[in-house]
């Protein structure tokens, strides 16, 4: 490539993958904001839609779960759906980033950003 110059030429090929694969970052994190996942609790009875990025979105509930008397399994089932649907949402935005770096060469499981 650029005789004489030792590794440099290597470096600007680096240089210009880097930059490729921050700008496909930058559109993998939009992407990540449109896709979402839905986590539920109680068999469904309750269910917490998210972003691939983690926000919570929505929140659907059952109306037969309603009783006074069972106000800590209400709590207790809808906080599950939303560990449920964040876990999903880290789930979804792993698989999309294992996508994305693909062709980069880099050990399976090698977590980015760093």
């Amino acid at each position: 490539m650029l005789k004489g110059l030792g590794g440099l030429g290597d470096m600007a090929g680096m240089m210009k993958k880097a930059q490729e694969m921050q700008t496909k970052m930058a559109e993998m994190q939009d992407d990540l904001a449109n896709i979402s996942v839905t986590g539920e609790s109680g068999t469904g009875l309750v269910k917490a839609t998210a972003t691939a990025k983690g926000e919570l979105t929505a929140l659907d509930i059952d109306p037969s779960i309603f009783n006074g008397d069972d106000k800590e399994v209400v709590e207790d089932l809808i906080l599950a759906a939303i560990k449920d649907a964040q876990a999903k949402a880290v789930e979804r935005s792993q698989e999309e980033m294992s996508k994305l770096t693909e062709g980069l060469g880099l050990p399976p499981g090698m977590k980015l950003p760093f």
